[in-house]
């Protein structure tokens, strides 16, 4: 036993990288939280769109997906478009979640540089060039996700598909959380 403990004190030290967890409070600018809901906002309403085209990406193996999503809808000059589908597996993820009920909202980052998982799903919307991004992971114990952070490496290969939308189409209320 004194030789295996020593043995042990002998082997170069590996920094193992660690899973990391923090809350984030993002509060709304000006007050904006403790507003009621406004009448002249509907509950529920429709934007009229039609894709103009659709863009497969092929990532490969360590490309950061978020830098990658980015770098294609400035390189092909997209203002609005959904993201359709995504598959593949990543090396490492970094995504953050909601993590209360009540004004104003937390969120809470997961970093883990060292686990591996398959994509389940991308989704979102590029909003105004902007990219709102959600991805669904799977290990061999549970799924998870939320919105795709940088930091988040292909493994194998990562393919996400973007349904490009005509500039006639508007989308720069859908996701602020004042419009309300």
């Amino acid at each position: 036993m004194k030789r295996f403990l020593l043995a042990l004190c002998l082997v170069p030290s590996v920094a193992l990288a660690q899973r990391t967890v923090r809350e984030v409070t993002k509060p709304a600018p000006s007050g904006e939280d403790q507003k009621p809901n406004s009448d002249a906002v509907p509950e529920v309403y429709a934007i009229p769109a039609r894709i103009d085209k659709v863009l497969v990406l092929r990532f490969k193996y360590k490309a950061d997906l978020l830098a990658g999503l980015k770098r294609m809808v400035e390189r092909h000059g997209i203002r609005n478009a959904v993201i359709l589908a995504g598959i593949g597996s990543v090396r490492n993820y970094h995504v953050h979640a909601v993590s209360n009920r009540d004004f104003p909202s937390k969120n809470v980052y997961v970093k883990d540089p060292s686990h591996p998982a398959d994509i389940l799903s991308v989704n979102g919307y590029i909003i105004d060039g902007r990219v709102h991004a959600h991805i669904t992971l799977a290990d061999g114990d549970k799924a998870f996700g939320g919105h795709l952070e940088p930091g988040t490496n292909a493994f194998t290969f990562a393919i996400i598909t973007l349904g490009v939308f005509g500039d006639e189409v508007r989308l720069d209320r859908v996701d602020d959380k004042t419009y309300r």
